[in-house]
């Protein structure tokens, strides 16, 4: 948790000193492309208020982060996703906005090239969350078993080192490639005194199997506990 709020302090902190330094200091060239376009341009963008609406839409996005910022010390589970979202929503409409003060003859091609940049990333977040919280379970095919979904894949039973069953989580240190949303973990993850593990995790619903094979240490459960307690006495029945 304690990264994830240091990361949004980070991105808090840049927005703000980007907009500083547009607003204040007048350093127009951390706007992409802009010292890239003719002189006559960029003065027009200047008496539009183009620069300076950049700036103040960096430090928008900064309030608006830092406002929301408290929700990571409550119960509200999901409340990365919403400053997260906040923030790309944020960013991408005030892009499209500002569309509107660039210079004339160049207008236009802005609102469309903004707006599809818009959708296209919304859409591809939008795609990757409804990914990532996709279910999955584990299925016994008599030799082997399988995890379904992303990350998923098939292990023989005679590759089984160890099977477990966990009343609580180890707590997990780093994610290495995965999903870490707020009711579910899945992927490659650094767990403390196991090391890199592969999860498939619903967060708060004990208990929780882990599986170490020849080459792989898993932890995975199921929202109903009596599921998790089949898929272990299906494993260890099969591993004896």
């Amino acid at each position: 948790m304690m990264l994830f709020i240091g990361i949004q302090l980070i991105m808090i902190f840049m927005f703000l000193f980007f907009g500083w330094a547009i607003v204040k200091k007048k350093w127009y060239g951390l706007i992409s492309n802009f010292n890239g376009r003719p002189e006559d341009e960029q003065q027009q963008l200047i008496k539009n208020g183009y620069p300076q609406r950049v700036g103040k839409l960096m430090f928008a996005t900064a309030l608006g982060m830092a406002l929301l910022l408290p929700l990571s010390f409550t119960s509200f589970q999901y409340s990365l996703e919403v400053q997260f979202g906040f923030m790309m929503l944020f960013l991408l409409g005030g892009l499209i906005y500002l569309s509107k003060y660039e210079i004339k003859e160049k207008r236009k091609r802005s609102y469309i090239f903004s707006s599809l940049i818009a959708i296209g990333t919304i859409g591809f977040i939008v795609g990757l969350f409804f990914t990532g919280y996709q279910d999955f379970e584990l299925k016994d095919y008599g030799d082997s078993f399988e995890i379904t979904g992303m990350y998923g894949e098939v292990w023989d039973y005679a590759n089984i080192r160890h099977v477990e069953l966990l009343e609580e989580m180890p707590e997990v240190t780093w994610k290495e490639n995965g999903f870490g949303l707020a009711t579910l973990a899945k992927g490659h993850f650094k767990v403390m005194d196991y090391g890199s593990s592969l999860l498939f995790i619903h967060k708060d619903s004990q208990p929780y199997l882990f599986i170490e094979t020849e080459k792989d240490k898993i932890f995975i459960n199921s929202k109903n506990s009596n599921e998790t307690k089949e898929w272990y006495e299906i494993l260890s029945s099969k591993t004896k």
